[in-house]
């Protein structure tokens, strides 16, 4: 029997805040599966090399896709519904890949399993409305927990699972985990219903667009999660070069596990969410912030030195979730009737400085080697700094009371009135 009250007196229930983070997790988890297994997907699909690697494009594409056209959905049809049903959807094309038989059925069943993974992006909300206010931070961080476990274990399980039963092991293995994830939130998550919003969906993804317009805190808080994600990306994207030559010279699995350092960074997601459920929102972004571009200092003296570079690496994720957390905490409190297309909003901007991110770093190592993109990963680290000052000194200067965005129209002014 579906659960009715969002959450047993005292707060949300452990079982369900447990599902609510491995729902994620898997979820994301689908994007990242298919990155260590290029090679053998090219050889056994005979599919060159460009082609192979568009997989991770088809990925990234699909995801953006729909982080835009399908996350805002939730304020206005029954989330509970939206999830299960991108779940199930998931599982399906899952399979499709599983079976494909040529790269091009691949690539087109990537890009929309990438799409409809987004449903994890509806489960982060969905975790948020059902959170009593005085534990959102934690709520949000524990979700947010398994989400950036699933995207740092991927590579790690893929290649484990490959290694067992071929590439083609680790989509059959996926889909029956997303399958049984919606089976599993279609039983536990309570009925919701939407959001409260009345409006078309051309109308839906109109509002999106202007919460970023018209939301202050939402700008200036997408724009520091994006570069720390951008800074962020940029470690975990050269950090394979750096440990690939001399003078470390490692090998790729070496360098796989040398990744599971980031989930110490994970784990501290509820750390920071509940010091923000204590009032300490804004010293654990400026904490963060500070952190991020402080680290950036070890990993430059990790060219050399194998333990500042894992201080280093350490410290960057430890900041970053901060920075995460506590802007999702942030806009998670603006307007609870249009929390779904915030997020759409808030997370479409973050994966684009992600991928800013990644490009820049390709140029910072081609021109600069491992002190160029230290450069570039403390110039980004430094953005978020002064994002968050100004955030500060223009929030703090700003009257009256925010334009409604429902219809994505200016409101009606009373000025010379």
């Amino acid at each position: 029997m579906t659960a009715t009250r969002p959450h047993a007196v005292g707060g949300m229930p452990r079982g369900l805040l447990l599902l609510m983070s491995v729902a994620t997790g898997l979820a994301v988890a689908g994007n990242y599966f298919a990155q260590p297994l290029l090679d053998s997907i090219g050889r056994e699909l005979g599919t060159g090399t460009s082609q192979s690697a568009l997989i991770v494009t088809a990925a990234q594409c699909g995801y953006a896709l729909g982080l835009i056209l399908l996350v805002p959905l939730g304020d206005l049809v029954d989330r509970r519904r939206l999830a299960v049903s991108l779940y199930a959807a998931t599982a399906v094309f899952l399979l499709v890949s599983a079976t494909a038989a040529n790269g091009t059925v691949l690539l087109i069943s990537t890009a929309l399993t990438a799409l409809t993974s987004v449903g994890a992006q509806v489960v982060v909300p969905f975790a948020a409305a059902l959170a009593d206010p005085a534990e959102r931070g934690r709520v949000v961080g524990t979700v947010m927990t398994g989400l950036m476990l699933g995207l740092l274990l991927a590579r790690t399980a893929s290649g484990a699972l490959s290694e067992l039963g071929g590439w083609r092991t680790v989509y059959w293995v996926n889909a029956a985990l997303m399958a049984l994830m919606a089976v599993l939130l279609r039983a536990f998550l309570p009925r919701l219903g939407a959001g409260g919003t009345r409006m078309s969906y051309s109308g839906l993804l109109r509002s999106t667009v202007a919460m970023l317009r018209y939301e202050p805190l939402l700008r200036w808080r997408a724009a520091i999660a994006a570069l720390s994600l951008a800074s962020f990306s940029v470690l975990w994207t050269a950090l394979t070069f750096l440990l690939a030559r001399p003078p470390y010279g490692w090998s790729e699995s070496a360098i796989g596990l040398f990744g599971l350092l980031g989930v110490a960074g994970a784990l501290t997601a509820t750390v920071a969410g509940r010091l923000a459920d204590r009032g300490h929102v804004q010293r654990v972004a400026a904490t963060g912030t500070v952190l991020l571009t402080a680290s950036w200092a070890a990993l430059a003296a990790g060219a050399h030195s194998l333990v500042l570079l894992i201080v280093g690496v350490v410290v960057l994720d430890l900041a970053h979730q901060a920075v995460l957390n506590s802007s999702q905490n942030v806009i998670y409190a603006l307007r609870p009737e249009a929390r779904n297309r915030i997020n759409s909003a808030f997370m479409t901007t973050f994966f684009v400085g992600g991928a800013a991110g990644s490009a820049l770093t390709s140029v910072a190592w081609a021109h600069g080697g491992w002190p160029g993109v230290c450069v570039l990963g403390a110039l980004l680290s430094t953005g978020t700094v002064v994002l968050l000052g100004l955030e500060r000194i223009t929030v703090n200067r700003a009257v009256g009371r925010p334009p409604s965005v429902d219809t994505g129209r200016l409101p009606v002014t009373t000025e010379g009135k």
